[in-house]
């Protein structure tokens, strides 16, 4: 069956499927948003506390950093109160990684080249094996080996590549393939030329990032452009968004991007205007106000806020709830890209929060369909 709009259409990369404790990386698989907690992991119930903050943004996996074996101590009631798989963060000691997987840690983070010993690795590897946990291999520009650095004078591609190859194959040295892959650089041209050319020398799943991308909004484009432009063209089994903000943020973002891109659908779609003075209402604060009010929503579904007449009837025929502003304070409501009635100023969020509610109650229980699974066309 041919697709409705073939130019929505991205055609993934072919990969293995790993598993990460019970979300499954790779294959047909959902891509997953991940994200890291910054409370100092040997505080279990602060970064407890940061986890649920997380899930409830809808991460599907949380890192943990494990620098000291207080962190790894706390590790067991962390991975116990968590609702999605956590992966320990290791660097250089191969004993913090042991002492993880004994604590039930989904997946260990690490690069086998600074573990030491090919013993070292091996004891590592069957940790990993006794436990059931994947390994991520993490590949990152600012922590290259010095003979890399040495051959290729600067953090390049080939370098990040040739690194990524070189870990790989530590691995599958001692028969160990429950691994997924990322060539992280804060350099958005490096991230990528580096990610296209691995994906083509490998099988397995590949983590996306854009590493110390920056700040809020600095780090959303940064991470959009990198990791939009791999996603767009079918590459990118696991994300994670790196912002000096809060966790939470990140998770939003990601699903930001995999939204934008039809790759993953979470809680409501917001389409507004920039707004100008044509608006009937206060588009910008109006937006906000309901973001905020409709961050509960899980279900997939799209809602339109148009400050004027110009484009807000054909935005609203493509969403599920749609609000135009019109004159005098009152302003049009659409209802799955149907003019149904009016709403004024005062009662215009709440109105709107709550048709989104019932719509959302609407689609979980099988009564009715997103438009925007309907590619914007009411049944």
């Amino acid at each position: 069956m041919s697709s409705i709009r073939p130019w929505r259409d991205i055609a993934r990369r072919p990969s293995r499927q790993i598993m990460v404790g019970n979300v499954p990386v790779g294959g047909n698989a959902p891509i997953s948003v991940q994200t890291m907690t910054n409370t100092l992991t040997s505080d279990a119930a602060a970064t407890i506390d940061q986890i649920r903050r997380c899930e409830d943004a809808g991460v599907d996996i949380i890192r943990v950093s494990c620098p000291d074996v207080e962190s790894t101590a706390a590790l067991k009631q962390i991975v116990r109160a968590a609702n999605v798989p956590i992966v320990a963060d290791i660097h250089f000691h191969y004993k913090r990684a042991l002492e993880a997987a004994d604590a039930g840690a989904a997946c260990l983070r690490i690069n086998p080249g600074n573990i030491g010993s090919s013993e070292r690795v091996k004891e590592v590897v069957n940790a990993a094996k006794a436990n059931g946990c994947a390994i991520r291999i993490g590949v990152n520009a600012g922590s290259l080996e010095k003979d890399l650095l040495e051959k290729y004078g600067e953090p390049c591609p080939e370098a990040l590549i040739e690194s990524a190859l070189d870990h790989i194959k530590l691995l599958q040295d001692h028969d160990f393939h429950e691994f997924k892959v990322a060539v992280k650089a804060s350099d958005v041209f490096l991230a990528v030329a580096a990610y296209m050319g691995l994906a083509d020398a490998v099988d397995c799943p590949l983590h996306l990032g854009i590493t110390e991308a920056g700040g809020l909004i600095g780090g959303t484009v940064k991470s959009s452009i990198g990791m939009g432009n791999l996603l767009w063209a079918g590459i990118g089994d696991t994300i994670r968004v790196s912002l000096s903000a809060e966790p939470e943020e990140e998770v939003r973002v990601g699903y930001e991007i995999l939204k934008a891109l039809g790759l993953r659908t979470r809680g409501v779609r917001v389409v507004s205007c920039p707004s100008c003075a044509r608006q009937g209402f206060d588009v910008i604060r109006t937006v906000q106000k309901l973001e905020e009010a409709l961050g509960h929503i899980k279900t997939p579904m799209s809602l339109s806020v148009l400050g004027c007449v110009v484009n807000g009837p054909g935005e609203a025929r493509e969403t599920d709830i749609g609000i135009t502003g019109g004159g005098n304070g009152k302003h049009m409501v659409y209802l799955s890209g149907v003019t149904d009635h009016h709403v004024e100023n005062d009662d215009m969020v709440s109105h709107i929060v709550r048709l989104v509610e019932a719509k959302a109650a609407e689609i979980d229980a099988g009564s009715s369909v997103s438009m925007d699974t309907l590619h914007g066309k009411a049944a």
